[in-house]
């Protein structure tokens, strides 16, 4: 004799098959608590713990004060691939928009001067965007360009062609070197991309090399929440890359 389910995982069936079977697509608000109280007959405590448990496991987002929602899956980027950000946002049938917060020329300090292999007195272009999605913020921007390389990156009009797009057209990449970690927002990556203090971020650090010289070094901060990083490559039978 098998036990009877228990209530809350009755509630939680259902609106995974709602989600499932596209009957509450991403963004739909779900049932309250009142209501799946009074749908299921069952206590509201019931009907909080299915609710807290789905937010748990990613499938539904709660705002305090405005209701539960069907979370929207993350978008993805390439990890291993220089991809246009543009060009994924339009493949996935969304709006692409971009704000430019900084832009200007300076002279590397130490740490830029390693990361550019370059002098203190060499120039470098210096540009943070802020890349929306449906008017939403997915992606800051803070990017170093060796001005000795592309003496013309200043003049490019970067509210309509990402600067990836750009420096893909006019310097080819050979070599490429990238740092993934996890952190907390600062206070202006929070004002920027709309988010609050304590949602993580995915920030990806990126060098660019083309004929042997460094082109750009960019930091790429993504909210969690919103997208995703990703690589899939053809490996060895003792699962190193294959060449």
């Amino acid at each position: 004799m098998t036990e009877a389910q228990p209530l809350y995982a009755k509630v939680k069936d259902h609106i995974l098959a709602q989600i499932r079977n596209g009957v509450w697509e991403p963004g739909a608000r779900v049932p309250s608590e009142n209501q799946l109280v009074e749908s299921f007959s069952v206590s509201r405590m019931t009907a909080n713990r299915a609710l807290r448990e789905l937010t748990a496991e990613g499938f539904l987002s709660r705002v305090p004060g405005v209701g539960t929602f069907v979370k929207e899956t993350p978008a993805r980027s390439s990890l291993m691939e220089l991809r246009n950000i543009a060009e994924e946002i339009a493949q996935r049938g969304h709006r692409y928009s971009a704000r430019i917060m900084a832009r200007g020329e300076i002279e590397a300090n130490p740490a830029l001067a390693e990361e550019f292999e370059a002098k203190l007195s060499d120039r470098l272009f210096h540009i943070v965007i802020v890349h929306e999605e449906n008017g939403v913020p997915v992606q800051l921007e803070d990017r170093y360009v060796s001005a000795a390389v592309v003496p013309d990156f200043m003049a490019q009009d970067f509210s309509s062609m990402t600067p990836t797009a750009y420096l893909l057209a006019c310097a080819p990449v050979d070599e490429l070197e990238h740092t993934v970690e996890a952190s907390l927002p600062t206070h202006d990556q929070q004002r920027l991309l709309g988010i609050g203090a304590l949602e993580p971020c995915l920030v990806l650090r990126r060098r660019s090399w083309s004929r042997g010289a460094v082109v750009t070094a960019v930091t790429l901060t993504y909210p969690a929440s919103r997208y995703a990083l990703y690589s899939r490559y053809r490996t060895s039978e003792r699962g190193t890359l294959s060449q």
